[in-house]
């Protein structure tokens, strides 16, 4: 029986190249999936697109392809990505750059499109979920409209010879369910099998998670040498059952239950997994370790896909300010109280317009509710005090407010940091799969 072998390069954009490089230098897979594409960064993207038509495509892409692009090559790995964000076709020429400037001939990329759907949505009919209304009636400022693409259109770039695929929002695990379409000839209505391949691309999706990152905790879950944690690989048979394991040498450690931990990972229904491809039942996986970091996968199902996709919708919600203080020694947390009494009532005398406030000392309540921490008061607190507001220039004035508390507030104050941000957050609803028309553009270097 055929197997084919992936593995994951990132789990989200922000995450370490090391492992990546490492799993092409050792040249055990033949695909490298980098999962690098949040709910909200498309639609921060989408905003740096607007400012610079060539932007808008991940951030790392160019260190991750100046770190692997040769090395793939050379042994024969295809890479796919969502790192095109709101750029694909800005990210395949940036890649095809590289490749050149590396001396690379040869290379094939796509620019895998189509999800962007802001200029297909019907603002009369299109519901919103969240806002219980249509697209005309919402009254925030919208910059994006990203619909959950899935495998199709990176099937049909690896069929027209592929060596990189760049998308922009597919569902995660499609980018690894589309190799396995298309290394073992699948129907794109075989749902046993597309369910089974979504739940390996579930399994991958989120990188170290699955070999014991975002997993040890000393002395419950102990997990050896996180410092060199490697990342996970599928060997994926026809039939879409699989081992998932690592590299030998590496960091971390991949057993039933990291494998378990990451199963339950963001499924709101084991039994009505609903992607773009499939809806895949988890109810009857089977999980069992057959060696040292190696566990077999089995008993994935599927059904028949909806035919509707999630479409993603960016806007701008409002402006954060933001400063921070901190106050040590005896009396910090009262120190930190006062401070914060401070701060509130000079938001009030300053007349900043607010939607939401937040004051909390770290360390005392600004994660857990304050009657479950400790009753010794600590040594030392960390001053947060947030304000959502309308616009920047208020906003700017949380974290002079906060500065100000050095000579206009307690005593021992020290270490501040003030901050402003543009809030973009996400509302979202369904749209049929036949508004959408998927398409890549190949590249050659």
């Amino acid at each position: 029986m055929k197997t084919i072998r992936i593995g994951t390069g990132a789990g989200f954009s922000g995450d370490r190249i090391e492992p990546a490089v490492e799993l092409a230098e050792r040249g055990e897979i033949d695909y490298l999936v980098f999962e690098c594409l949040a709910e909200r960064t498309i639609a921060l993207a989408q905003q740096a697109k607007m400012r610079d038509p060539s932007a808008g495509f991940d951030p790392l892409l160019e260190r991750r392809m100046r770190a692997v692009l040769a090395i793939c090559q050379e042994k024969g790995i295809r890479i796919i990505s969502n790192m095109g964000a709101a750029n694909p076709v800005a990210a395949a020429k940036c890649t095809i750059d590289i490749a050149r400037e590396l001396g690379l001939t040869g290379l094939r990329v796509a620019a895998v499109q189509g999800d962007d759907v802001l200029d297909v949505l019907a603002s009369d009919t299109f519901f919103i979920d969240e806002a219980d209304c249509v697209l005309g009636d919402f009254e925030k400022q919208v910059v994006s409209a990203n619909a959950y693409l899935g495998a199709g259109g990176i099937v049909d770039a690896l069929a027209a010879g592929a060596d990189v695929i760049l998308t922009g929002r597919a569902a995660d695990p499609s980018m690894f369910l589309a190799p396995q379409i298309f290394e073992f000839g699948w129907k794109m209505d075989d749902w046993t099998k597309l369910g089974r391949g979504t739940l390996v691309g579930h399994l991958l999706e989120c990188g170290g998670q699955i070999t014991g990152g975002y997993f040890a905790d000393p002395g419950i879950k102990d997990v050896a040498d996180l410092a060199h944690l490697g990342f996970p690989i599928a060997e994926v048979g026809e039939d879409g059952n699989a081992v998932i394991t690592k590299l030998s040498g590496t960091g971390g450690c991949v057993t039933e239950a990291t494998c378990k931990e990451q199963l339950l990972y963001e499924v709101h229904d084991p039994k009505r997994y609903i992607q773009p491809d499939v809806i895949a039942d988890f109810s009857a996986v089977k999980i069992a370790e057959i060696g040292p970091d190696r566990v077999a996968i089995s008993g994935g199902n599927g059904l028949p896909k909806t035919g509707s996709l999630k479409v993603s919708i960016g806007y701008v919600d409002s402006c954060v300010g933001e400063g921070q203080i901190s106050y040590a020694g005896p009396g910090a947390v009262a120190r930190g109280r006062l401070a914060l009494d401070i701060l509130h009532q000079r938001l009030e005398l300053a007349n900043i317009p607010s939607q939401e406030i937040r004051g909390e000392l770290i360390g005392v309540n600004s994660v857990v509710p304050e009657s479950t921490t400790p009753r010794d008061d600590p040594a030392e607190v960390r001053l947060r005090f947030v304000v959502r507001t309308n616009d920047l220039a208020s906003a700017a004035r949380i974290g002079e407010e906060v500065e100000s508390l050095y000579l206009n507030g307690p005593a021992g104050g020290g270490g501040v940091t003030k901050s402003t941000r543009e809030i973009v957050a996400i509302v979202s609803g369904l749209l049929g799969e036949e508004h959408l028309k998927t398409y890549f553009e190949m590249m050659e270097a």
